[in-house]
C-alpha cells in the first residue's frame, strides 16, 4: 500500500473535490482572505485548485493553470494571508479524513511555493 500515491490513498478525485469544496468554504468565510476573491470566477478557481491538489498528491492529473508567481502576481498577498490559506487547507484535509503524513506532504509542497505567492 505504500506504493500508492497520496491521491489514491485519500480516495481519488471525489476526495480531492470534497477537500477543495471544504477549503474554499473556509477561505471565503475568512474576513482576511475573502477580499482576495471578490472578482474571481470561483468555479474556475475550484477546478484549478482540484487539479493542483491532485497533481501535488500524485494523481493522474496535470495542473494546467498559470505558475504560482503568475497566478498571484499583483494580488498583494501577505505572509499572514498565506498562513491563513495553509491553515484552512490543513483543516479541510483533516476534516476530510486525510492521514497526518499525507497532510504534511501536501503542506510541504504548498509551503515551498510561498516565495512565488507572497508579495508583501
Amino acid at each position: 500500500m505504500a506504493s500508492q500515491s497520496i491521491f489514491e490513498r485519500i480516495g481519488g478525485r471525489d476526495a480531492v473535490e470534497a477537500v477543495v469544496s471544504d477549503f474554499y468554504d473556509r477561505v471565503l468565510d475568512d474576513p482576511v482572505l475573502e477580499p482576495y476573491f471578490e472578482a474571481t470566477d470561483m468555479d474556475q478557481l475550484r477546478s484549478h485548485q482540484a487539479q493542483f491538489i491532485s497533481a501535488v498528491a500524485g494523481g493522474p492529473v496535470d495542473y494546467d493553470g498559470d505558475d504560482m508567481q503568475t497566478a498571484h502576481e499583483g494580488m498583494g498577498i501577505t505572509e499572514g494571508a498565506f498562513a491563513n490559506v495553509a491553515t484552512h487547507l490543513e483543516a479541510a484535509l483533516r476534516e476530510n479524513g486525510v492521514p497526518d503524513d499525507d497532510i504534511e506532504a501536501i503542506l510541504t509542497e504548498v509551503a515551498a511555493m510561498e516565495d512565488d505567492i507572497v508579495e508583501a
